[in-house]
């Protein structure tokens, strides 16, 4: 089967697995059934308190679908839901709306999840402080312990024009706000919780990743292996996987910027003299705080920037 194979490119060992992520796409318009096989295979690799989330739609993930993927062994589910506005999601081209996505979630609740994220979009064409306040105020009466947020980014090729994206750099640190004091710990530039995903911090630690799928991209040591982006080409030949080897230099660079955006910092061990005494002004400065061992970024919002004075 091309998933074994796919899989026995990383060479797992028993246990190895620590945490699963299946999404990229609509999970939840995949009938339960059609991920048996997948679980089977991966079955033997997992460790026993492997986080495996899920991301859903809420219009696509009924009760059935839901309680068929916690039988399965998913115990995390991450809900699209971008807004509790109506109108809203219309301008997003969103299929559910509020009474959907808020039934999802306590339906997951029922059903005996313990760890439910969710999605939201800012800087939507109209947004306003009280609007955001709104979605996080609703999320916030619900059973989750995760938030991404996310300002809203326009695709090339897509059907969303520059009309439906507005700029106000104040609704980040507006977000950011209402949500930690509420309790919630920023850990990523657009990541809260008092729950906070092991998988996601696996990519910002650059551990090594399997990527199955179309366009699904995985990481071993130094190298990345890109599968074809389109379906039906994937569909063809899974294995014809094109193949990057990053260099020393690479590597660093990824460190910074991702260590820099989330709470993983920086190991000082990583860096050269010069690099070093950059980080050390800014420490001074009161743009960095540092430990023993780490530097730490107080601000991810400023995070690139301070990763091109570093690396200047």
């Amino acid at each position: 089967m091309q998933l074994e194979h796919e899989i026995q490119r990383f060479k797992p060992g028993e246990g190895d697995i620590k945490t699963v992520f299946i999404g990229g796409g609509t999970p939840s318009t995949i009938k339960p059934s059609y991920y048996q096989d997948f679980f089977s295979i991966i079955s033997p690799y997992l460790d026993l308190n492997a986080e495996i989330t899920a991301e859903a739609n809420p219009n696509s993930a009924t009760l059935s679908w839901i309680q068929s993927m916690k039988t399965l062994g998913v115990n995390r589910l991450s809900f699209g839901v971008q807004s509790f506005d109506n109108q809203k999601l219309r301008s997003l081209g969103r299929a559910h709306d509020k009474t959907q996505a808020i039934n999802a979630i306590k339906n997951a609740y029922d059903l005996g999840f313990e760890h439910l994220s969710l999605d939201i979009i800012y800087n939507v064409n109209g947004d306003t402080q009280k609007l955001i306040k709104q979605d996080i105020d609703i999320a916030f009466s619900l059973p989750i312990d995760h938030i991404s947020a996310y300002e809203l980014t326009i695709e090339e090729g897509t059907n969303f024009t520059t009309d439906n994206k507005q700029t106000d750099d104040n609704l980040a640190f507006f977000v950011a706000d209402e949500i930690t004091k509420r309790g919630f710990e920023h850990y990523e530039i657009s990541n809260f919780g008092v729950y906070q995903s092991k998988h996601n911090k696996g990519y910002w630690e650059l551990k090594n990743y399997i990527g199955i799928g179309a366009g699904a991209v995985g990481f071993l040591n130094d190298t990345r292996f890109y599968p074809a982006i389109d379906i039906d080409r994937y569909i063809s030949n899974p294995l014809d996987i094109n193949e990057e080897q990053l260099s020393k230099e690479e590597i660093l660079t990824e460190k910074i910027f991702l260590g820099l955006r989330s709470n993983i910092g920086i190991a000082k061990s990583l860096f050269n003299k010069d690099i070093k005494r950059k980080a050390d002004f800014l420490v001074s400065e009161g743009k960095l705080i540092q430990t023993s061992t780490h530097y730490y970024n107080p601000n991810f919002f400023i995070s690139d920037e301070i990763a091109l004075y570093l690396m200047s």
